[in-house]
């Protein structure tokens, strides 16, 4: 579905990609995990042509993103860390109906697709709340919904769980579990344990590919993980001194524990 070949990108003097490689599947959904200031942002906005290459570049559905940055728009939507750069209406529904409005949608129709979007994150009863009203969390979900607006096949998230408590994290997690096998998604967090959902992660630093494999053999990577300024959640090292792998979510991590209480406790 996407395919980076040398990527190379400069602000300035600054070189912040070095020559990222990376092969992203129809359907995955893949982590990119990294300190802050490691490259994730940039390398995320020339998946739809927001930046171009100094070098390099990004095929995306056997499309020059760079070269044809309107049609992969449509393939792509981003949701940025902040919902503050994404939100700019005064309600919900003229949020959200931005994008299918310049897509041509009228009457009926838009509102439907409005509808669709906002019950795809449990939140269709905020169609007529203003947008000032929101709290943070709120204006996270409801900027996934003017993406999910646009119907593109590649969801790409940039720090989605940033500035969150527990159980705003947990509701953009069970979103993206909600579309995964629907879009390939794409999650850029430097929070490992909510890496754990993707199917395959990289570890970026300093503008460089360092790792790609699975959660399993990235995120097991203790001294990895520090090397690169990442910190390692207790619940994994605990499953890994127990020679446990690596839990997908709590439901998972319940019952591999109670099975291994159960082992060996006879």
């Amino acid at each position: 579905m996407i395919e980076i070949k040398d990527l190379h990108f400069s602000y300035g003097e600054s070189e912040i990609l070095k020559g990222i490689n990376l092969k992203i599947r129809k359907g995955e959904v893949f982590g990119l995990l990294g300190p802050n200031g490691a490259g994730k942002s940039t390398l995320l906005l020339h998946l739809n042509g927001l930046l171009k290459p100094k070098r390099g570049t990004v095929i995306v559905d056997g499309l020059d993103a760079s070269k044809n940055s309107k049609e992969v728009r449509r393939k792509v939507g981003i949701v940025f860390q902040d919902p503050n750069d994404q939100l700019f209406s005064p309600t919900v529904f003229e949020d959200v109906a931005f994008g299918p409005y310049n897509l041509g949608l009228r009457g009926e129709d838009l509102k439907e697709r409005v509808l669709e979007a906002l019950k795809l994150i449990g939140m269709e009863s905020y169609i007529h709340r203003e947008i000032k009203h929101l709290s943070f969390g709120e204006k996270k979900r409801i900027a996934i919904a003017t993406v999910l607006a646009m119907k593109p096949g590649i969801l790409v998230f940039d720090e989605p769980f940033a500035n969150l408590d527990f159980k705003g994290k947990q509701m953009i997690r069970n979103i993206i579990e909600k579309l995964k096998g629907e879009k390939t998604i794409i999650l850029a967090s430097h929070e490992v344990e909510y890496l754990t959902l993707c199917d395959r992660i990289a570890l970026i630093d300093e503008g460089k590919i360092v790792k790609v494999g699975t959660p399993k053999q990235v995120l097991s990577d203790v001294k990895l993980l520090r090397k690169h300024n990442l910190d390692v959640p207790p619940l994994i090292e605990l499953f890994l001194s127990l020679g446990l792998e690596v839990p997908k979510d709590l439901e998972e991590a319940k019952k591999s524990i109670g099975n291994f209480l159960s082992q060996n406790s006879k």
